[in-house]
Formats: structure tokens, C-alpha cells, sequence
């Protein structure tokens, strides 16, 4: 995706195609179909938020009448959205969302996946030119996140109500051509009747090729930033040059993210993001130049402890000052994965690999004394943070099965479970304020002891005082999404990691 710096409105009404300079992700927009009524396409960068017009008769049979908003796309891919569509309205069948076309001709096979005024959704299909209409129902009714996903010649439609876990459908053998039009669409259901509708959060992800080879082969990075209350997704930075875990600095001005990739060169570095000028430059780290997705910032944001496996190849935990310098090393043993700083400073808590287990251990922060251990059950435990008043410790563990959120007292006494939940639960985060933790879900296709690279995760929030938890994104990612701490110092954002093969 372009990341667009300057605020810009493009509404211009169309008879027929029309190239999209400033359209955001898309090459062209335009009527399909001659609908009577003319409809229309704008961007609004600053929102990054896209608004369409549009009329025609329908969607459905051997022909179609709707305004398109697309871009040519070859081989897999997948397409977000937020949808909305504005007013009551005058037909109960107006529809818009996602759609994946062979070509712009009215009768043209396509996938969709379509959001109806009445609040049904349904992935529908036309399978050769002129072929009436087909369609799969979704159960969910009046979803406003819709997910069309290509795979091969598979089209997979995943719906829910933001906030909740995706509802997935599916349609087989539907050979559209390799290179396709894919976008945004609206149809009022109405020739005489021109109606509108707002896509949020618009994503165009390229995922993985088939082949890949995880911690080999490598595809970019976005970064992202979350209003937890709303939802919304800001883009802010996009590079073909895989990053990973933003830490948000304590003076609101920045974020620390780690590089990753196959490259010596490049692969390990930290870099700080400034939030004003949408820039990265590398932090000094001295000698620790082989840093991994394990960096924390003390409560008083002057120190950053970071996870480095410069020394000997296995990672160990050193501690620097966050304007950069000279490192000094902590633990003594490795391979020790840093993940938590005591709000006091006294502490550092980490995963150790000790034999053939992995548990939390706890070690002063001057890297004086021995590490003690903390967790000793069976299996991995990992992603260790101090909550903000310092009297728990939350972590990761698969001593239940899946792995879930558990949390125990700072001594490691008290340890229990926080969710029970059929996801595979990573890297609990709790705000500034102490009042939520924000986490990691992967489905139940993940070993419970893995967290991958490049796969289809849900960014969840639930209270610190308990209570159901709920999506706050959609995510194309999984390792370096969400590793560190990543919370905003108002406690009302969030900074995360997406991914994509950027072209």
C-alpha cells in the first residue's frame, strides 16, 4: 500500500472508467454495466476512508449495474474492509463490499462478497460469462467486516460483526483469470435511485507464496496504528524491508521497532520511528546489532532491554539507554528472551531456555545475582510483563493445552488462568492505566506452542479485572505483530504490525 502523507478529496461523477490518481489503493474507478444514474468514487487520505455512489438496476442474474473501485491483481491475495452504508436508504437489496471480477464487462464472472440493507451477506458468484448469478449465504446477519480472500481458484468469504470472531464461507473451482479486477463496489438495487456507502480499514494483502520457507524466506511490513475505542486503523509506514514489535516511547513522540529479514546487513537493527515526521532512523545499540522482537522500555522510558544474539548466537538480555550506546549484558545464561521491566526497575523478567524447557525468569535489571525462576510446569511458558502497579506477572503458557493467558504474583506464587478460551493466545499487554490487556490470537491451525509468521491472527482486548474479550483488528501477521509492550502512554492506541508482499 502507498502510505499517503497529505490530506487530499477526489469525487469525480463518471460514464465510464476513469483513472484514480490519489484513489489510495486502487488504479481505477467507474461504472459497471451503464447504470442510468451515474455514480461516483472519493478518498479521503487524511482517514484514510473511502466513499462511493452508485446506482443500477442490480447484481445478480446474467448482468450487473454498480459502481467499481479496483486495481489489477494477479495469483492470491486477500480483501479487508470496514462497510457501511449511509442513510435508510430505499431498498432493502442495496448492497456493497468486496469483489473479485475477470473483467468490466456487465455479464463478466466475479466473486463478491456483499453486505445487503437488510443485513444479509452472502459470497456470490457468476461462474462464465453470462451464467446466471449464485450465491452462499452467510449465517451472520449485518456484518460490517467483510474479508474476500483468493486462493488459487478457491474464493473464501469471512464476515463478522466488528468485534467478534470471523465467520468463514467458502466456493471451490471457480476459475476466474489470473490477472483480475479486485476492489470496492456499491449498487443501490434501484435504477433511479443513487445510494452511498464508506469502506474503513481497506487493506490489499498479498500473502505468502506457496513455498515459503518460514525464518528463510520474508515478505513487507505495515505498520499500523489502533484508536482501541473505535477500531480504526491508521497505516503509517510501509516497507518492502521486514520490521517488527513497535514499542511506543513514554514521551508519545515514537516507536522502536527491530528489522528483520534474510539480510546480515540489515536484519537485527533498531530503529525509532518519529510519530511527527513518519521517519526511521537506526539506534545505536553498540555491539548488539543481532536483536530479535524482544525489546522493552523501563516504566521511566530511559532504558530499552533488548534480546541479542550477537555474542556466541544465542540470544541473551542486555540493557542500553533509549537515545542508544554502549550495552551491558544481564543474563548470564542463553538463550534468555527479554519481555518484561518491573515498573520499579529492579527487575527483568524473561523466557529462558533451559534444557528441554522453556519457563520465566526473573533477574535483577543491573544484572547483578542469579536469575530465579519462576514458572516450572510443563511445557512453554513465555511472554512474561509486570502489570503497571508491579504485584502481577502475565505470560503465555500451554500447561492447559492451548496455549491461554495466565498471570501469577510477582514472586511467581498465585499462578491462573486469565482466558480459556478455543484460540491459541499470545503476548499479554496490559495498558498504562492497568484497566486492559491487549493479545494475540491465533486459530487452532497453529501448533499451540508456535506463533508463525504469516497468518491470519485476531488482535483481541479484554478488561484487566476480567470479562469477555473482543477483536479489536483483523490481522494479516503473527510473529512481530504484537511481541512487546505497544500501548500508547494514554492507554488509547495501540501500534502493531501487519503484513504483505509489496510489489
Amino acid at each position: 500500500m502507498r502510505h499517503v502523507v497529505l490530506a487530499s478529496l477526489l469525487a469525480v461523477p463518471l460514464a465510464a472508467p476513469a483513472a484514480a490518481a490519489g484513489l489510495g489503493e486502487f488504479e481505477m474507478h467507474g461504472d459497471v454495466g451503464a447504470p442510468k444514474l451515474a455514480g461516483s468514487a472519493s478518498y479521503d487520505a487524511a482517514a484514510q476512508e473511502y466513499a462511493l455512489r452508485a446506482a443500477g438496476q442490480n447484481m445478480w442474474e446474467r448482468r450487473d449495474e454498480f459502481h467499481f473501485v479496483w486495481k489489477r491483481l494477479r495469483g492470491d491475495f486477500i480483501l479487508q474492509a470496514r462497510v457501511k452504508l449511509i442513510g435508510q436508504g430505499v431498498e432493502e437489496h442495496r448492497k456493497l463490499g468486496l469483489m473479485v471480477r475477470s473483467s468490466l464487462e456487465a455479464d463478466s464472472p466475479y466473486a463478491d462478497a456483499a453486505a445487503h440493507g437488510d443485513g444479509l451477506t452472502s459470497l456470490q458468484y457468476r461462474r462464465t460469462r453470462g451464467a446466471e448469478t449464485e450465491e452462499v449465504q452467510s449465517p451472520v446477519s449485518g456484518p460490517d467486516f467483510l474479508q474476500l480472500e483468493r486462493r488459487k481458484n478457491t474464493y473464501i468469504l469471512s464476515v463478522a460483526r466488528f468485534g467478534e470472531p470471523l465467520t468463514v464461507s467458502q466456493i471451490a473451482e471457480l476459475p476466474l483469470d489470473e490477472e483480475v479486477y479486485a476492489g470496492l463496489f456499491l449498487c443501490s438495487h434501484n435504477a433511479d435511485v443513487v445510494e452511498s456507502g464508506v469502506f474503513q480499514d481497506v487493506r490489499v494483502i498479498r500473502p505468502v507464496k506457496e513455498g515459503f520457507v518460514p525464518y528463510q524466506d520474508y515478505i513487507g511490513s505495515r505498520l499500523e496504528i489502533l484508536d482501541v475505542e473505535s477500531g480504526r486503523r491508521q497505516l503509517v509506514h510501509s516497507s518492502a524491508q521486514p520490521f517488527e514489535a513497535p514499542n511506543w516511547t513514554t514521551d508519545d513522540k515514537a516507536l522502536i521497532f527491530n528489522s528483520s529479514g534474510s539480510s546480515d546487513a540489515t536484519r537485527g537493527r533498531l530503529y525509532r520511528f518519529d510519530l511527527a515526521t513518519r521517519t526511521a532512523s537506526v539506534l545505536d545499540t553498540g555491539t548488539a546489532i543481532r536483536n530479535n522482537n524482544d525489546h522493552v522500555l523501563s516504566f521511566d522510558g530511559k532504558q530499552l532491554a533488548i534480546s541479542d544474539q550477537s555474542q556466541g548466537g544465542e540470544s541473551a538480555v542486555y540493557t542500553v539507554a533509549v537515545t542508544g550506546g554502549a550495552p551491558r549484558r544481564i543474563t548470564k545464561r542463553t538463550p534468555s528472551y527479554l519481555h518484561g521491566w518491573s515498573p520499579d526497575g529492579k527487575h527483568l523478567v524473561y523466557v529462558g531456555g533451559r534444557g528441554d524447557e522453556y519457563d520465566i525468569y526473573r533477574m535483577a535489571s543491573d544484572g547483578s545475582g542469579d536469575e530465579e525462576r519462576l514458572t516450572t510446569a510443563k511445557g512453554l511458558d513465555d511472554g512474561p510483563e509486570y502489570s503497571p502497579d508491579g504485584k502481577y506477572i502475565y505470560f503465555n503458557s500451554v500447561r492447559s493445552g492451548l496455549m491461554q493467558l495466565w498471570r501469577m504474583a510477582a514472586d511467581g506464587t498465585q499462578q491462573e488462568p486469565v482466558t480459556n478460551d478455543a484460540f491459541n493466545n499470545w503476548f499479554p499487554h496490559l495498558s498504562p492505566d492497568g484497566k486492559w490487556i491487549a493479545f494475540l490470537s491465533f486459530g487452532t491451525d497453529v501448533d499451540p506452542g508456535d506463533h508463525p509468521y504469516y497468518k491470519q491472527v485476531l488482535l483481541r482486548i479484554m478488561p484487566a479485572a476480567g470479562g469477555a474479550a473482543r477483536v479489536a483488528a483483523y490481522v494479516y501477521g503473527g510473529q512481530g505483530t504484537l511481541n512487546v509492550p505497544s500501548w500508547s502512554p494514554d492507554s488509547k492506541r495501540l501500534a502493531f504490525v501487519s503484513n504483505s508482499d509489496l510489489p
